[in-house]
């Protein structure tokens, strides 16, 4: 049952369109019989003609269907079928360079390709696909081929355009890369908190954060530059690994993370990090107690700032640690997600414990 004062702050998120609350609740109007989200484009009701509920769920079961505008049912920021057919013909030949010919024979706008790509994933279309085929070229160099084999099978007719390609990608040119060199892969996971990023080698998780996290730009070109690594499309076992385990969290059956991963940090981060993964599911912790678990009582700021270092949402769990006055403190994918992650796992916090 939410508080009045709960009622209040959903009805003025929907209101807003505030997107900090997707995945939050859902609104349904009882003029309508709809139930929505907070982001819906639909003329907003009064107060008293909404019921809110935590989950799609909830709301299928007090009757409500679907609002046919912002589709509830849907993962926020669902892949376009646009974006959908563009991947799918890029996949079918990786090596391909397309010109405004190619757009016109798949009845798609040039146009809009790019601002639809641009927006879902932070590059235009054309940039999506070179970076693809950059992708083999890499794989191909690691795997013995020369250059030059690297360069014409992948659909470079230019030494110059390649290498220019090639270094805007890697940040080296191709003469000076070889099969010690680091690849990662770079894939988008739709939760119902919003879109993450997810990155990672062949073994091991290497970041993943909310898409809409400030300053999320800076962090992987940190990433990339500490790991001297090409970070390209792609997937690999980490981020299928992960994707499953957030998929079973979100709806409450999953309460430890199994996944591999890689730690970027100082031996000071790595420890504050390590630390975060003890404290049990459904529980929180101020900064003065997460300092005493790691024996360095006084350090608190300093814990509080290797835990905005931290690179591995919800995985490695900083958003369990509040401030000392019960209020819940900062977390980089915002307040209202570590609200949210908070009361999800008390929730689903095993009886057992």
């Amino acid at each position: 049952m939410l508080t009045k004062e709960q009622k209040y702050e959903f009805y003025q998120a929907l209101i807003d369109k505030n997107k900090d609350y997707e995945g939050v609740f859902f609104a349904g109007i009882k003029t309508t019989g709809v139930f929505c989200r907070p982001t819906c484009s639909a003329r907003k009701p009064k107060l008293e003609n909404c019921e809110f509920f935590k989950t799609a769920q909830e709301a299928l079961l007090a009757s409500f269907r679907p609002c046919k505008r912002c589709r509830p049912l849907s993962p926020p920021g669902q892949v376009s079928k646009l974006i959908q057919t563009l991947i799918e013909a890029i996949e079918e030949n990786p090596s391909k360079r397309w010109k405004d010919s190619d757009f016109t024979k798949l009845s798609v706008d040039s146009s809009t390709a790019r601002r639809q790509f641009k927006k879902r994933f932070g590059m235009t279309f054309v940039a999506y696909a070179r970076a693809r085929r950059m992708g083999l070229a890499f794989k191909q160099i690691r795997d013995g081929e020369t250059v030059i084999d690297a360069q014409l099978n992948t659909g470079y007719e230019s030494s110059s355009g390649f290498r220019d390609a090639f270094s805007k990608i890697m940040g080296a040119a191709p003469t000076q890369f070889n099969k010690h060199h680091l690849i990662l892969k770079a894939s988008w996971l739709d939760t119902p908190l919003g879109p993450m990023i997810a990155v990672s080698d062949e073994e091991a998780l290497y970041l993943l954060e909310f898409i809409d996290r400030r300053g999320l730009e800076r962090e992987m070109e940190k990433l990339r530059l500490k790991t001297k690594a090409a970070i390209i499309p792609g997937r690999t076992e980490p981020i299928a690994s992960i994707e499953a385990e957030l998929k079973a969290y979100f709806e409450g059956s999953l309460t430890t993370f199994k996944t591999p991963l890689h730690l970027l940090g100082s031996h000071f981060q790595k420890l504050v990090w390590k630390e975060l993964m003890n404290i049990p599911y459904g529980q929180t912790r101020n900064y003065a107690e997460q300092a005493r678990a790691i024996g360095r009582q006084t350090a608190y700021r300093a814990v509080a700032n290797a835990n905005g270092a931290n690179q591995l949402a919800i995985i490695i769990p900083c958003h369990r640690i509040i401030n000392s006055n019960g209020d819940l403190g900062g977390y980089g994918g915002g307040i209202i997600r570590k609200k949210w992650l908070i009361a999800h796992e008390k929730h689903y916090k095993p009886t057992s414990e």
